[in-house]
């Protein structure tokens, strides 16, 4: 199994978010004594700590999926949930961080460094924190959201003070052993090296660290052999110190031609935005194996040559420890002028603005599916966090969203991008929230009193259409014209009479289709009586009319 990984992809889910209570207070002779219940806590983060002490990822290379806890919902008597805690992850110092998309989210160089890169999910409201002076007592608690879930990149870049380069079976290894404590692979065969190796050198007072790279050939910047792959452990060195095998059999190869090949190497390798070229940073050269005869007189040969091009050559010997602490000090000169440079530099606080958009609504409203399955798709922070936090099981819960939503100027959204009652709207991505608009959903929930838990909005019938109004006013009229006609009809077949008018003549001859006679004793009223009678009240003439017999003047004598 594999002792080194520098490419790790983590699998993280942030905790959830704990749900509020709905809770009311209950006291001796106060049954109901106001709402109580507690806010949900929130669910743990999931942070990143760059630590010194750790060296490699193949922790996580083992164990990629990670998460935190949840927070716990909260409870009556004002009551919160405890928060999920806090997962943090000690990573090597060096580590890039990339999203899903490839972009950098934070790049781990000093000690210390933090950054959550998945925050837990929000505790949710208990409907004591939402209960107002006309919402005095809500039958809702808003409930928890879910914390951030998905995969992150973490790529080791290892940071060393000198890299050691060369080709392979050039003595990287052997010079790192003996200027150092550390014991890498070797071997007398090609790419020994397979991860690179860390040593700690001590030269004087100074104290340094020396990366060996795996070697490299030609085409290592176009992925052949393993120089593509470890290439990016060379972009955090102070400096480079080029190991030349002078004691190499190989045909074609001198020190020359060798340190050709990995300068054209190191030239087409692209170091991050901001970050000196590796051919522009301070550069020595180690002739090594001059133990053997041969190697050393070619190494005093070609000494004055790459002198000659600016460079300070050492020829050294790792078998003999020649020549290493001449190369040590002057490693550690190199590495004390440039940590003198960055001392002296001022350290510019970063400052990060977002500002927000002078028409940024908080939220977006886009028509997708085409003509034939049109519906609306709502985007924006607010709104899908609304959606989860809240129950729909609850109509009071529901109002409350609506009005939220409405207040937030979704509902004017919707007007202006061509939404009528009864489009279909989404709010969310994939997998989000559908629903057919009903416009008639305002922001009156404050005015509504209904029992605590509903909402009279939720179950109103629908409001009636042109064509509906006006098939039932035609319903109304034809039904009101059969009865006219059927009492009509009932009229005129004898089943009754109309009694409405009685004139004086009907009074003394008696009418047969009235039924009164003159002087009739259910009337009360004689023909030409003139005085009152002491049951109708009403002069001689028709007792319904108040007529005189004869007379057109009308009696309003009445007791």
């Amino acid at each position: 199994m594999a002792t080194f990984v520098d490419r790790v992809t983590l699998h993280l889910s942030a905790g959830k978010g704990g749900n509020g209570c709905v809770s009311v207070r209950r006291e001796k002779f106060k049954p109901l004594a106001g709402p109580d219940g507690g806010n949900g806590g929130d669910g743990g983060d999931i942070v990143l700590v760059a630590d010194p002490q750790v060296t490699t990822l193949l922790g996580y290379h083992r164990s990629p999926h990670r998460s935190s806890k949840n927070g716990q919902p909260g409870m009556g008597d004002h009551r919160s949930g405890v928060s999920g805690e806090v997962q943090e992850l000690p990573l090597p110092i060096g580590t890039v961080v990339y999203d899903e998309a490839g972009e950098v989210i934070a790049d781990l160089t000093e000690p210390g460094m933090r950054v959550v890169v998945a925050p837990g999910g929000q505790g949710g409201l208990g409907n004591a924190a939402l209960s107002t002076t006309k919402r005095k007592a809500p039958g809702f608690a808003l409930l928890g959201t879910e914390g951030w879930a998905g995969d992150i990149s973490l790529e080791l870049k290892t940071i060393a003070d000198v890299a050691l380069v060369g080709f392979p079976s050039a003595g990287k290894s052997s010079l790192i052993a003996a200027i150092s404590a550390a014991k890498p692979k070797i071997a007398d065969y090609p790419f020994t090296t397979l991860t690179p190796n860390l040593g700690v050198v001590e030269s004087g007072e100074s104290r340094f660290t020396v990366a060996d790279v795996p070697g490299l050939i030609e085409g290592a910047s176009e992925g052949k052999g393993l120089g593509l792959e470890f290439l990016r452990h060379v972009e955090r060195c102070e400096a480079l110190l080029h190991v030349i095998d002078c004691a190499t059999m190989d045909p074609g190869r001198d020190p020359i031609s060798d340190l050709d090949v990995i300068l054209g190497e190191l030239e087409r390798y692209p170091v991050p935005e901001g970050q000196v070229p590796l051919l522009e940073r301070p550069q020595l050269i180690a002739l090594n194996k001059i133990d053997v005869p041969d190697a050393a007189e070619l190494a005093e040969f070609v000494t004055a040559e790459l002198e000659g091009r600016g460079y300070r050559v050492f020829p050294i010997s790792t078998a003999s420890h020649k020549g290493l602490r001449e190369l040590t000090f002057a490693l550690a000169e190199v590495v004390e002028q440039g940590r003198a440079k960055r001392a002296a530099e001022p350290v510019v606080e970063r400052i990060v603005i977002r500002p927000r958009a002078v028409n940024d609504q908080g939220f977006t409203v886009r028509a997708e599916g085409g003509e034939e399955h049109r519906f609306f798709r709502v985007r924006g922070a607010k709104p899908e966090r609304w959606i989860q936090q809240t129950d729909f099981t609850n109509e009071e819960a529901i109002g409350f969203l609506a009005d939220r939503l409405a207040k937030l100027g979704v509902e004017d959204g919707l007007f202006k991008a061509g939404a009528v009652a009864g489009s279909t709207v989404v709010i969310g991505g994939d997998g989000g929230m559908v629903f057919d608009w009903e416009p008639t959903l305002t922001s009156t929930a404050e005015l509504i009193t209904s029992a605590r838990g509903t909402d009279a909005r939720i179950g109103a019938t629908s409001r009636p259409t042109r064509n509906e109004r006006r098939e039932e006013y035609f319903e109304r009229m034809d039904a009101k014209a059969a009865a006219r006609a059927e009492l009509e009809q009932e009229r005129v077949s004898g089943l009754w009479v109309n009694d409405e008018v009685v004139t004086s003549d009907d009074l003394e001859t008696g009418d047969a289709e009235t039924g009164v006679e003159a002087g009739d004793a259910e009337t009360g009223v004689e023909a030409g009586d003139a005085e009152t009678d002491a049951e109708t009240g009403v002069e001689a003439g028709d007792a319904e009319t108040g007529v005189e017999a004869g007379g057109f003047e009308t009696s309003d004598q009445k007791d």
